[in-house]
């Protein structure tokens, strides 16, 4: 038995034995390596060849593009392709609701694509398995010209209304803006009360100068863009320099959430509608996520009181929802989600 004394050197050495997990606690962020975005330079280099074969693609098809405006209920030409919208399943999981967003698929196929890398079980819909939003939107372009907007969604997303619904919403002339232009469906915040942090998630005055704390804007990470926007996207350089740095502070980074907010405000805030048409339940969120619904929450009125939204128009898709809910929310698709 080893017996202490006042005098003891063992008492200080047990001291700050004793003490070393309360300093890596709160000394361990100013000394480890900070967080990174996990690109390989293998993967940044392929990132950015994608894009420049679809900045090129996009460049060559522009003097051939008609000068109208294409519509939703088409009155022109039969020789004029009909537009499209790409989906783009973010997923490090199969797609549980594969049957599910077959169903809203198969109201209209000759107007969709789905950009793929990955097949789930089922070879009807495939989905990415990537969780980087720039190489799907590069992809999706160069997967078809008649791509004129791009659904980012997840695999925890299901559809609130049919797809007919969904497309002549998104090719409604009366939503056209001032250019004649239709809108990107994306939410833009400059309210936050967290948005001084996110900012300087990175340092501080990293951002500067070319992204000052008033120019910065935070939003949902499911979006719909169109394809004028998804080329803004690809062709930045600048900006996404400053939002892939390493994150100090990562309870406050979330790069995806972000950069594109901040990215369309700062070039073209009056082509947003600064809406995401994705619903999600915040009001009990764990740690950061969303409530998740489960089987006994899924029913006709919950689909209801999803779809309503404080814009003028209804959400179109929700989350987030665990993979058991396939079931109770296949006995209401046809009945409830896709009658529109």
């Amino acid at each position: 038995m080893v017996s202490f004394t006042p005098s003891s050197p063992l008492i200080p050495t047990l001291t700050l034995l004793l003490s070393l997990p309360i300093l890596y606690f709160f000394l361990a962020p100013h000394f480890l390596p900070p967080r990174q975005i996990s690109i390989s330079l293998p993967d940044e280099l392929d990132d950015l060849s994608l894009f420049h074969k679809a900045i090129a693609m996009d460049a060559a098809n522009f003097s051939r593009r008609p000068t109208h405006l294409p519509a939703a209920k088409s009155h022109l030409s039969a020789a004029l392709r009909r537009p499209k919208i790409a989906f783009l399943f973010l997923t490090n999981s199969p797609l549980h609701f594969a049957p599910l967003w077959e169903r809203f698929f198969s109201m209209s196929r000759s107007s969709t694509t789905i950009s793929t890398s990955t097949p789930t079980q089922n070879s009807e819909i495939l989905a990415y398995v990537n969780l980087r939003r720039a190489p799907l939107l590069a992809t999706a372009m160069l997967d078809d010209p008649a791509n004129a907007y791009f659904a980012v969604i997840s695999q925890h997303c299901i559809p609130l209304h049919s797809f007919n619904y969904f497309y002549n919403f998104l090719f409604d002339l009366g939503r056209l803006s001032r250019d004649l232009e239709f809108s990107s469906y994306i939410e833009i915040l400059d309210d936050e009360p967290t948005l001084w942090d996110r900012y300087n998630a990175r340092g501080k005055n990293v951002m500067v100068p070319e992204v000052q704390f008033d120019e910065f804007r935070v939003g949902s990470q499911f979006f719909v863009l169109t394809r004028k926007h998804a080329l803004m996207v690809i062709k930045d350089r600048k900006l996404w320099r400053k939002f892939k740095l390493p994150c100090l502070n990562v309870d406050s980074c979330y790069p995806e959430e972000h950069y594109f907010p901040t990215m369309l405000s700062m070039q073209d805030p009056n082509g947003c509608s600064h809406y995401t048409l994705t619903r999600v339940n915040w009001t009990d969120s764990v740690n950061g996520h969303p409530h998740t619904y489960h089987p006994p929450e899924v029913s006709a009125e919950l689909i209801y009181t999803l779809r309503e939204s404080n814009s003028s128009y209804s959400y179109m898709f929700a989350r987030k929802f665990s993979p058991d809910c396939l079931n109770p929310l296949m006995e209401i698709a046809d009945s409830v989600i896709f009658k529109d």
